[in-house]
């Protein structure tokens, strides 16, 4: 039987990839230590969600361990290895937690990375390795853009050339703000890359914008759409920090970008160090106002939203990144969540 190792298995993506593979009856393996409860609080602990995983699929397996810990690691793939494929799920996902815990944000985004790409090239070298990135690692170089101001977001004229998303070529690591978020997620983007061009290994590079669904622990530091719902449906306050609620964001739902994994494990051809955006683009974005207008109405609630004109440092004005390179290697790959099915299953959970 297939193997697949997850790290981060109890988190958003993690889990959806946990999901997706136990049903198609590979034996996985999920390596996770409940690091968003400690970086965002008991109410986004995700003991939940492994429960659920445990008691639903019996071909999943939880290990609790700290990716920090390299000799245990290494362990680990001696024991349950070698695998047929590694998703590199985990990792500190938080623009302003990074901001005030520089070495701990480092150490979970790269240096994490750097060691499980390093046990994998000695113990499974011949797993497809699946690097969950962020379009972070392109900086703020998108509010460069010529976007014009709307009545409910930013937007860029219907024939500028990145009207459908801004591709690979665009990002630029120098003269722009990255956040310490930003750099540590370039900083294990580019090991990625380089383990997969240098060493010739099937690594492929996902750099989504928002990853969303039902499953996401939403919290007031991360977690965009499904902390926004959660705050309407149970009567919390949102703060808009900036540009009026009208900066907008490409949306994917956990399903879909799973699915784009599987997409490259059936032909790793396209891997060996090469990098993706990876998202929603016009099917699925939205500003904050827009999204906040869907949430009310269908969660049948008014919102108590309150303004800030503090814009968060390094914020983005317009983020929509084109999958076109992707589409292009993988014409079989869709969306299937659009903008409404995704509110709908972020909406559905409160009202159930």
């Amino acid at each position: 039987m297939k193997r697949l190792l997850v790290t981060g298995s109890h988190g958003l993506v993690g889990s959806e990839m946990v999901k997706f593979f136990a049903k198609k009856k590979w034996v996985v393996f999920g390596i996770d230590n409940n690091t968003r409860k400690y970086l965002f609080g008991p109410e986004c602990s995700t003991t939940p969600v492994g429960k659920e995983l445990k008691l639903k699929y019996t071909n999943y397996s939880h290990i609790n361990l700290d990716l920090r810990d390299f000799p245990k690691l290494k362990s680990i793939f001696k024991k349950y290895g070698p695998f047929d494929m590694i998703g590199a799920c985990a990792g500190q996902p938080a623009h302003e937690w990074s901001t005030n815990h520089a070495i701990e944000d480092f150490e979970l985004n790269a240096s994490t990375t750097m060691n499980l790409l390093e046990v994998y090239r000695q113990l499974s070298p011949k797993a497809i390795f699946i690097h969950c990135s962020s379009s972070k690692v392109y900086g703020d170089s998108v509010n460069s853009l010529p976007l014009k101001e709307l009545k409910t977001r930013y937007d860029l004229p219907k024939n500028h050339k990145y009207y459908g998303g801004v591709d690979e070529s665009f990002g630029r690591l120098d003269g722009n703000l990255h956040s310490l978020f930003g750099a540590s997620k370039a900083c294990g983007d580019i090991m990625a890359g380089e383990y997969g061009h240098y060493f010739n290994l099937p690594i492929a590079i996902f750099r989504p914008v928002c990853i969303t669904g039902s499953a996401h622990k939403g919290a007031k530091l991360h977690g965009f759409l499904a902390y926004l719902v959660k705050c309407i449906a149970t009567g919390g306050k949102y703060i808009i920090n900036g540009y009026k609620g009208k900066q907008v964001r490409d949306n994917i739902h956990a399903y879909d970008l799973v699915n784009a994994f599987w997409q490259v494990y059936q032909d790793p051809s396209g891997s060996y160090g090469e990098a993706y955006n990876i998202g929603g683009g016009r099917s699925s974005n939205n500003s904050i106002l827009e999204a906040v207008t869907m949430a009310e109405k269908k969660l049948n609630k008014k919102a108590d939203i309150e303004y800030s004109d503090q814009t968060r440092r390094g914020d983005h004005k317009w983020c929509i990144y084109s999958s076109g390179k992707f589409r292009k290697k993988y014409p079989k790959w869709n969306i299937t969540f659009d903008n409404n099915k995704i509110m709908d299953d972020l909406c559905n959970l409160y009202k159930s």
